[in-house]
């Protein structure tokens, strides 16, 4: 172990003096700090690994001590000092969470080093023991987050296929608030959705898991799409943590023919269709105001006839907000679609392996921006498969 720093919480200066002077004696490895009240000590306490605790002190009584030093978010390991018609006390010192207690001149040198050590070691122990947990609860915590932002899609037939990519920005471990979902009805109509809740953290993930399973139940009722989104901003009104928060979405319906498509956006980025090699990116004069912006919003859809052999892409913003190194701009929506014309064009047959455009399309980005991508990304890819 490393030097252990103690405090000594004693106003007696010989009771003081004989514990530096058996520490001392033994050549414990110990750095060695005085304080000779309470008020004194509740300010290094928190700095060192042990605390030498006499109950005994002018502005505190019995156990009072113990459990205002034991109060803090860390507390250091606390054993306490009794006088021999106290041992009863020291007993209860220890139920009260005290690591140990030494009745005063019945303890040698050694005795009480070892004391230190062992009390320390306990607490180091138990610290990472409560670490632990927590990675355990947060882990538990992501693993449902992740079951509520990436969902099974609701699919049948082959004549349609989608692929998704799902990556939280940076390095943090809980996912963010972009969300997606896609259910095809019984009368083979697809409907999908994409969205992102502004912000980061585990506060915004569950709001896009409550959103996109409040758009999965309203489209499973048939709900009319646009009423379907008139619905989940009143949802948002009323769910959201913090005031003025808001969420884009974009909401595309397939016809059970796979020729038309119906766009929806609320301020979201207009998905990008895909055909042959050409990429062609939708017209937003229909484009709404994102999802909890202004009580009385309205959207409406645009209809986009699908070609043979078509495909569309639908992303979050993270995809297209990253760097280019070497140049202060964001990379974007033009560049976005000249890289995806570069990685059809180096793979003819891209459209019978969609996975690996997808996973081409997000290392270009990624290299482009000099590593891993600071927001979250969502990417959806639809293609004609008839």
């Amino acid at each position: 172990m490393d030097r252990i720093s103690v405090l000594l919480v004693e106003d007696d200066e010989g009771d003081a003096v004989l514990v530096e002077a058996l520490l001392d004696e033994v050549g414990a490895d110990v750095a060695l700090h005085r304080a000779r009240t309470l008020h004194e000590a509740t300010s290094t306490a928190p700095k060192v690994d042990c605390v030498l605790l006499d109950l005994g002190l002018p502005d505190t009584t019995g156990l009072d001590g113990l459990i205002r030093l034991l109060s803090g978010p860390r507390p250091a390991a606390v054993i306490v000092l009794t006088g021999m018609s106290d041992e009863r006390l020291g007993v209860k010192a220890v139920a009260a969470g005290a690591e140990d207690y030494l009745v005063k001149g019945q303890v040698g040198g050694e005795a009480l080093a070892r004391s230190i050590r062992y009390a320390v070691g306990r607490k180091r122990a138990e610290e990472t023991q409560r670490q632990l947990r927590d990675e355990q609860l947060l882990a538990s915590e992501k693993t449902r987050l992740e079951r509520g932002l990436l969902p099974s899609p609701i699919l049948h037939g082959t004549d349609l296929g989608l692929e998704v990519r799902y990556q939280p920005g940076g390095s943090r471990m809980l996912l963010g608030g972009d969300f997606y979902d896609a259910v095809r009805t019984s009368d083979g109509t697809l409907q999908v959705l994409i969205g992102d809740v502004c912000g980061h953290g585990p506060d915004e993930a569950a709001l896009g898991v409550f959103l996109r399973i409040a758009w999965r139940a309203l489209v499973l009722a048939d709900q009319e799409p646009s009423r379907v989104l008139r619905t989940l901003h009143e949802i948002l009104e009323h769910e959201r943590h913090q005031p003025g928060l808001f969420t884009t979405a974009c909401m595309v319906t397939i016809s059970p023919d796979r020729r038309w498509a119906r766009v929806y956006l609320a301020g979201h980025p207009e998905p990008m269709l895909l055909v042959g090699g050409r990429v062609v990116e939708l017209p937003r004069d229909r484009a709404g105001l994102p999802l909890g912006v202004l009580p009385d919003s309205t959207w409406s859809g645009l209809d986009v006839p699908l070609p043979p052999g078509w495909s569309l892409l639908l992303y979050t913003d993270g995809l297209v907000e990253g760097r280019v190194v070497g140049d202060p701009e964001r990379l974007g929506s033009e560049r976005l679609i000249e890289l995806i014309g570069e990685v059809t064009s180096g793979a003819p047959n891209w459209n019978e392996h969609p996975a690996a455009l997808l996973d081409t399309l997000i290392d270009r980005v990624k290299q482009l921006n000099g590593g891993e991508l600071d927001d979250d990304m969502a990417v959806l890819l639809i293609s004609d498969q008839g």
